[in-house]
C-alpha cells in the first residue's frame, strides 16, 4: 500500500475520494494511477462483482454498496480528508456513481480514472461510430421512456437493469411498431465469458441473458406510417381521448407559441387528453409537465398517453383548476386548454410564471373569448383566431366541413412591459 493517505489534485487542492472504473478484464486492465487508487484507501466501497476483482490489501476495509444508496453516501462522507476510494463499472460519470457523488461533494474532493464505459466496448465489438449513436441507460428507470427514442434508422446502445432487459425491450420494439429492429446483445463486456450475438425484436428470447449485459438496437419500422412523428401536430389517432383533444392543426400552433426549450416546467391546465403535455416532454428529455384536470377517467388517458409515447414521467393531478395551482411546482410555461374562464384563473397563472415565461390560453365559448380578451389587455400579448376547414364525402363528391373557430391567446411575461417602455 502507498505511503500517501491524500492524493493532489489541480491547483494544490487536497482529493481524498478515488472514482475508479473497472471492466469486466479487471485488476489487469487497470492503469498504474488508478491501482495506487486502490491500494492506498483505508476505505473502498463498490458492488460485490467490484470487489472480487481486487486483491488483497491487509487492514484495508472494504463494503459493498448497502440499500438504500444513501447509507453508502454517508460512509464517504464521514470519511472526509481520508482516503476512500469508489469502484464503479466503466465511466463513473456516464450513467454511473459519479452523477451522485457530485450532488454531495464539490469536483475537488475527487480524482476520477475512468475504465473504458460499456457504451464504448459495444461500439469498438460492433464497428458503429459512437459519435452517430443515441445512449440510453434502463438502469433503475422506467423501461417505457425507450418509447420516445425510437426512430426510423437510429442506432441506439442502452444500458440493461438486468438479464430480464433484453425481453423487455424487444417487447416495446414490437409495441412501439419496431418488431423488425435487430437487437443486439452484448454480455459480458471485455471479460472472459464476453459473448455477443443478436435476434430479430419479433422473434423473442429463447436463451437466458447475463445480468450484466448492455443492448444495441437498430430501428427498422415494421410499416412506414407507424412511428411517431417528432414535430408537435400529431394526429388524434396516436392518443386515447373522448373527443376532448385539440385538433393537430390548433395544437402545433400552441406548441410554437409555448416554445419549449428545455430543462423546463409546463402546467397543462385542463388537460383532457394530454396532448400538449406529451409533446411539451417529448420535444426534450429534461422537460417536465403537470396536467392537470378534474376528471379520473381523462386523467387515466392522459397516463396510457404519456407511456404510449415514452414519458411516463408526466404528472397527473386530479382537480379543479383553482385548487391545483397552489400545490404545483413553479412553471416555466403555462397552457390552458380549458377553464380559462374560470375566476381569476389567467391572472394566478401569470403570478406564478417567471419573467420570460410563457402562457398560452385557448377557448371556443364567448365567456372563454371574454377571459382572453381581458388577459390581452391586461398582460399583453396577441389574440388570434383559427378555424381549420377539412374536405369530407357529399355523395359522389368532396366539399368542405368546417371546424369550430377557435381563439388563441399568447404572451410572454415581461415583453409587453418591454414595448411599452420603447
Amino acid at each position: 500500500m502507498s505511503d500517501n493517505s491524500t492524493s493532489v489534485s489541480d491547483g494544490g487542492r487536497v482529493a481524498w475520494l478515488s472514482l475508479v472504473g473497472l471492466s469486466e478484464a479487471g485488476w489487469q486492465e487497470l492503469g498504474e494511477a488508478a491501482r495506487d487508487a486502490v491500494l492506498s484507501a483505508e476505505l473502498v466501497i463498490g458492488g460485490e462483482r467490484h470487489l472480487s476483482h481486487l486483491p488483497a490489501v491487509a487492514g484495508q476495509q472494504r463494503e459493498v454498496w448497502p440499500s438504500p444508496i444513501s447509507e453508502g453516501i454517508e460512509w464517504i462522507k464521514r470519511r472526509q480528508g481520508h482516503p476512500v476510494c469508489v469502484l464503479a463499472s466503466g465511466d463513473p460519470f456516464w450513467y454511473g456513481i459519479g452523477a451522485t457523488l457530485s450532488r454531495y461533494l464539490p469536483p475537488e474532493a475527487m480524482v476520477v480514472h475512468p475504465g473504458p464505459s460499456a457504451f464504448s466496448l459495444a461500439a469498438a465489438r460492433l464497428g458503429w461510430p459512437l459519435q452517430d449513436l443515441h445512449c440510453h441507460s434502463l438502469v433503475a428507470r422506467d423501461p417505457d421512456r425507450l418509447r420516445a427514442r425510437l426512430v426510423p434508422g437510429r442506432r441506439l446502445l442502452v444500458l440493461s437493469n438486468d438479464g430480464g432487459s433484453p425481453e423487455t425491450v424487444a417487447n416495446i420494439l414490437c409495441e412501439s411498431g419496431y418488431g423488425e429492429s435487430r437487437l443486439h446483445v452484448l454480455e459480458a463486456l471485455g471479460g472472459a465469458d464476453e459473448r455477443v450475438w443478436e435476434i430479430r425484436a419479433r422473434e423473442g428470447l429463447d436463451q437466458p441473458v447475463f445480468n450484466l449485459n448492455t443492448l444495441a438496437i437498430e430501428c427498422i419500422a415494421d410499416e412506414r406510417e407507424t412511428p411517431v412523428a417528432l414535430a408537435p401536430g400529431r394526429p388524434g389517432s396516436d392518443y386515447c381521448h373522448d373527443g376532448q383533444i385539440s385538433a393537430p392543426e390548433i395544437r402545433a400552433v400552441v406548441m410554437a407559441h409555448l416554445a419549449p426549450r428545455g430543462g423546463e416546467h409546463l402546467w397543462d391546465l385542463g388537460t383532457g387528453s394530454g396532448a400538449v403535455a406529451v409533446e411539451w416532454l417529448r420535444s426534450d428529455g429534461a422537460n417536465r409537465a403537470t396536467a392537470v384536470d378534474k376528471r379520473s377517467d381523462r386523467l387515466a388517458n392522459v397516463r396510457e398517453n404519456a407511456r404510449r409515447h415514452g414519458v411516463g414521467h408526466l404528472e397527473t393531478l386530479e382537480s379543479d383548476i383553482t385548487e391545483a395551482i397552489p400545490q404545483l411546482a413553479d412553471p416555466d410555461a403555462v397552457f390552458i386548454g380549458g377553464g380559462a374562464s374560470g375566476h381569476g384563473v389567467i391572472d394566478r397563472c401569470w403570478q406564478a410564471l417567471p419573467e420570460g415565461g410563457r402562457c398560452v390560453a385557448t377557448a371556443v365559448t364567448t365567456e372563454g373569448e371574454t377571459a382572453l380578451l381581458v388577459a390581452q389587455s391586461c398582460h399583453g400579448g396577441q389574440l388570434i383566431r383559427l378555424s381549420v376547414d377539412r374536405t369530407e364525402a357529399l355523395g359522389r363528391f368532396n366539399g368542405w366541413r368546417s371546424d369550430r373557430p377557435i381563439t388563441i391567446w399568447h404572451a410572454t411575461k415581461g415583453a409587453h412591459r418591454k414595448e411599452v417602455q420603447s
